[in-house]
């Protein structure tokens, strides 16, 4: 139910009024003391007195002037108590027990002494829905190591600032490097996560993989955000970035399907879907390696033509004898 559905007269038990008070005020409106106090069924006055004591308890409830001021709860420097319904309860339990698995490192123990918290204290009803989620759901253990939660963050407050930035780079040839850059967005695709930015030392835009940024400098000089090439988003830009990018070998599929189809089967950190016409698309992609490559081409759900290069062959070949292998052996158990 949201806040402006909240319609309550005369409540008189202090603790429940001010529960309700800051449900209210949780919203991301301004509320005018008169329309508190209708919904509450109280007095202004009594408005002003419940505002006082929820700033006392630690809730930084601003108030602005004028003929459209109002009350407003905002950002304080301590974590007050947070009012949550059973979807949005819910959804955190899940996101905290997601992020204890995840794909950024560093937050796995936060995430769990945090889940650990909200567990305690939810209801019976929802503690239930979320345990078996937990009983019945596993996770794929990551192949890699997620970047740093700490470089994230900052990173981030990077692309918000419009700061350019200082950091050291390895690529995956070539030797480590000082880049001097203008971030715009990160993006995760696949298994990594890419900082978009504009690299002024080359004068072209990059992605830099973020599991090989270190020694990260913000300047604190601001700029004014650019605009990526044509117009794109930044996760568009990446996934052309992928498909055609400096990878070890490019490489071309037909897909036999749709692209609409196919889109929902090729990942987008795998590269970029060209439509040939209704039936057929075209993969293109510059993955780490040909065998990597080979191991993704063979775990599509679709049929496909290899164009090239053939670097890739001998590599599906090996991997079509494995399964042939294994299926021969499964046919000679059962006779």
């Amino acid at each position: 139910m949201s806040a402006d559905s909240v319609v309550t007269r005369g409540v008189r038990d202090p603790a429940a009024r001010l529960l309700q008070l800051l449900s209210l005020l949780q919203a991301p409106r301004d509320w005018t003391g008169a329309e508190l106090a209708e919904r509450l069924g109280v007095t202004t006055r009594t408005i002003r007195r419940d505002i006082d004591h929820l700033r006392e308890l630690g809730y930084p409830v601003q108030a602005s002037q004028g003929n459209i001021g109002g009350y407003r709860l905002v950002a304080g420097a301590a974590m007050p108590p947070l009012l949550l319904d059973d979807d949005e309860a819910v959804a955190i339990a899940i996101g905290l027990r997601t992020a204890a698995t995840a794909a950024v490192s560093g937050i796995e123990d936060t995430s769990l002494r945090a889940l650990a918290k909200l567990e305690q204290v939810l209801p019976s009803r929802l503690r239930h829905r979320v345990s078996n989620l937990a009983e019945a759901a596993t996770c794929v253990t990551r192949p890699v190591p997620g970047p740093d939660a700490d470089l994230l963050a900052a990173l981030a407050a990077a692309c918000v600032a419009h700061e350019k930035i200082r950091f050291g780079y390895a690529p995956g040839r070539g030797g480590p490097s000082r880049r001097l850059a203008e971030p715009v967005r990160l993006v995760a695709a696949g298994r990594r996560w890419y900082l978009v930015a504009y690299d002024l030392d080359r004068a072209d835009w990059r992605t830099f993989r973020v599991d090989r940024i270190e020694a990260l400098h913000r300047t604190g000089a601001r700029v004014p955000e650019r605009e990526l090439p044509d117009g794109q988003d930044a996760a568009a830009y990446v996934a052309g970035v992928l498909g055609a990018g400096p990878g070890s070998c490019h490489a071309e599929v037909i897909v036999h399907a749709p692209i609409e189809r196919a889109a929902e089967g090729v990942p987008a950190s795998l590269g970029v879907l060209e439509q040939l016409d209704e039936h057929r698309c075209r993969l293109r992609t510059a993955p780490d390696s040909p065998e990597f490559l080979a191991f993704r081409i063979a775990a599509l759900r679709l049929d496909y033509t290899l164009i090239g290069p053939p670097e890739i062959v001998p590599h599906l070949r090996r991997i079509a004898e494995r399964a042939l292998g294994a299926i021969e052996a499964a046919q000679g158990q059962e006779r």
